[in-house]
């Protein structure tokens, strides 16, 4: 990989991580469009750690918060914390859980038969119609500070979808948000803070093999994980702003038209 790509692919990084499209499915489709060399699940996981460090310093408030009193809630032995901020971050807990597990016992397939375009493009489109029914069917009149126990464990089990390339961890997150009638922001900003110890603990998993087999080198992941650092703070404000008045839908037709893409190039042999 060559500074061009590696400038090209930190950018659809950041681009793609927070928007509900799979940052993960772009990463595999773009350098397929350009007929360059598959960067590799290491490549991918290392520089979602670009986009997380901007998750990290834009909601380094909150973060804080909950960070702090969830620790007091574990000092203090409180089997039901009542501050908001320390359920939160038990939830947060909770809600990483399944990823974690299916992560670990699918690590293989996950890294080699599950990156084909076929799967890529199908899921794409197929939990685009998930997508759909959720805006459909949400009420929508749920803050984030109403989340309970149950609430976690299912927007969890969402974000374990994401494992499969095309599904997005922030597409399944914030639809199982909507599903639950959580509002579009209040789910959205659950699903940046759900996403922070899953993300941190894929890309710590996977730096120990940044450069091997041919993949991506180590100074290539490191200037595509700057720039989706740069570049992915920019989208979780542009994401915040744009889901206070509008809907996922443009994103579902987004996501149709690509994944019908990918699956007709790749039947046509143009693209593998």
């Amino acid at each position: 990989m060559d500074a061009l790509q590696a400038i090209v692919l930190g950018i659809v990084q950041g681009l793609t991580e927070f928007l509900p499209v799979s940052s993960t499915a772009h990463l595999r489709i773009v350098p397929a469009f350009f007929g360059w060399d598959d960067p590799g699940a290491a490549f991918t996981a290392v520089v979602q750690l670009g986009t997380m460090a901007a998750v990290l310093v834009y909601f380094r408030r909150e973060l804080w918060a909950i960070a702090s009193a969830w620790v007091r809630s574990v000092l203090a032995r409180e089997r039901a914390p009542q501050d908001p901020d320390a359920r939160l971050g038990w939830y947060i807990i909770l809600g990483t859980i399944p990823i974690a597990i299916l992560g670990l016992a699918f690590k293989n397939p996950i890294e080699d038969e599950f990156r084909t375009l076929e799967l890529v493009g199908s899921a794409l489109v197929i939990f685009s119609f998930v997508m759909l029914r959720a805006e459909a069917v949400s009420k929508r009149d749920r803050e984030l500070t109403d989340i309970t126990r149950r609430d976690a464990w299912i927007i969890g089990g969402f974000q374990a979808l994401a494992l499969v390339p095309g599904v997005s961890r922030s597409g399944a997150t914030i639809s199982a948000g909507l599903f639950l009638n959580f509002d579009r922001t209040a789910a959205a900003r659950y699903s940046f803070l759900l996403s922070v110890p899953a993300v941190v603990l894929s890309g710590l998993f996977e730096l120990r093999h940044v450069g091997e087999g041919g993949g991506a080198s180590a100074g290539a992941t490191a200037i595509a994980t700057l720039l989706a650092f740069v570049v992915g703070y920019a989208s979780i404000a542009f994401l915040l702003r744009y889901l206070q008045r509008h809907s996922t839908v443009v994103f579902v037709v987004y996501r149709v038209v690509l994944g019908a893409t990918v699956l007709a190039l790749v039947g046509a042999g143009a693209i593998k």
